[in-house]
């Protein structure tokens, strides 16, 4: 090759030299294209074997996939004046259609703090009795720890929580003037026309920044330390248990992205909420009633308040993180809310099935 190369006029060598590089380049586009089009055909292999598996599975294990779904619990731990009724309503207008169980947690005096032999007892109801799986439990009832009680399987959290200011303001005069779900039942404070404004100009109980202290204690739990006013580590383990005990908390002004990602996640409890919050007559309108906005004076004493500080820092948290999920979750489109498609998929699985 040299020799003949030597014999060759220069003219042909640059010649000889281009289209060799040519060849060379071309070869590797080829080369690039046979790796791209493997790479191609090994997804949709991999794609081929999941579907496979997935139909064998529903063709065999779809008895144990229900076994396992049916053995499901989701508790509510709803906090007051957080949608949390209006919320409720859609898991009660959903239970017949996707056959689940809905029990409501009935405190004495809604006192969110169980006794002990109570919580042994919940915690006993929740994970044996078989003939209320899958079951949705809510009540006004503090977060509680399964694990404490040897229990292996925790049932599932979730919550909604509000402006802590907003849902103080909204307490106060649902005490007075009830809302438009029972409006015949009489309220304890009824009859009582005080505005809010007019309670907190005199300093009074009803609206003191101690009344902002719930959302912190109904995550935090059962402890001592939760209901100590102002306890910067209750602030501290509210967050733990949201970030780690929660499946997903929600926000009452974003509600129907909530349901929606529920619905996503949880369809065997939730598949139609989305549609029946959107069209429901009854799950969502849940207003109180005679309720005036507080003015700029009123909340600015309330956020001098480190109660209120700490309430709003626990909110603005789980506002980020709902949010942080929702991003991941959810897209908006013409004013409309859509779920992202799904973004993953299996490939090169071992051994290979014959």
């Amino acid at each position: 090759m040299g020799l003949l190369r030597l014999m060759m006029p220069p003219k042909f060598q640059l010649l000889a030299l281009l289209a060799f590089a040519i060849a060379m380049i071309f070869l590797e586009n080829q080369i690039q294209k046979l790796e791209e089009s493997r790479g191609k055909l090994e997804q949709a292999i991999a794609r081929h074997e999941v579907r496979e598996i997935e139909r064998r599975h529903s063709q065999v294990g779809v008895k144990e996939v229900q076994l396992e779904e049916d053995d499901t619990v989701v508790i509510y731990n709803r906090v007051p004046k957080t949608a949390s009724t209006s919320f409720t309503n859609i898991a009660y207008d959903l239970c017949n259609k996707n056959h689940y169980h809905v029990l409501h947690i009935n405190t004495s005096k809604n006192n969110p703090v169980m006794s002990l032999q109570d919580q042994v007892r919940f915690v006993k109801n929740v994970t044996l009795w078989k003939e209320m799986k899958p079951a949705f439990y809510h009540g006004h009832v503090s977060f509680l720890d399964f694990t404490k009680f040897g229990v292996k399987k925790k049932p599932i959290y979730i919550n909604v929580i509000r402006d802590p200011i907003e849902r103080l303001v909204s307490y106060y005069y649902f005490l007075r003037f009830g809302d438009d779900y029972r409006p015949g039942l009489r309220r304890r404070k009824q009859g009582d026309k005080k505005t809010f404004d007019e309670c907190v100009s005199a300093g009074g109980s009803d609206c003191a920044p101690e009344k902002l202290w719930l959302q912190i204690p109904f995550f935090c739990g059962h402890y001592s330390e939760c209901w100590n006013i102002g306890s910067r580590w209750a602030l501290e383990q509210a967050k733990y248990n949201l970030v780690n005990e929660y499946m997903l908390v929600g926000v009452t002004e974003e509600l129907e992205d909530f349901v929606m990602m529920l619905e996503a996640a949880l369809p065997r409890f939730f598949k139609g909420a989305t549609e029946l919050y959107k069209t429901g007559k009854r799950s969502h309108l849940r207003k109180t009633s005679e309720k005036k906005p507080p003015t700029k004076e009123s909340i600015a004493r309330l956020q001098q308040s480190n109660i209120w500080k700490m309430e709003n820092e626990f909110y603005e948290f789980a506002l980020e993180q709902f949010q942080y999920v929702r991003a991941h979750a959810v897209r908006e489109k013409d004013g409309e809310l859509y779920l992202l498609t799904q973004n993953f998929f299996y490939e090169k699985i071992y051994p290979k099935s014959n």
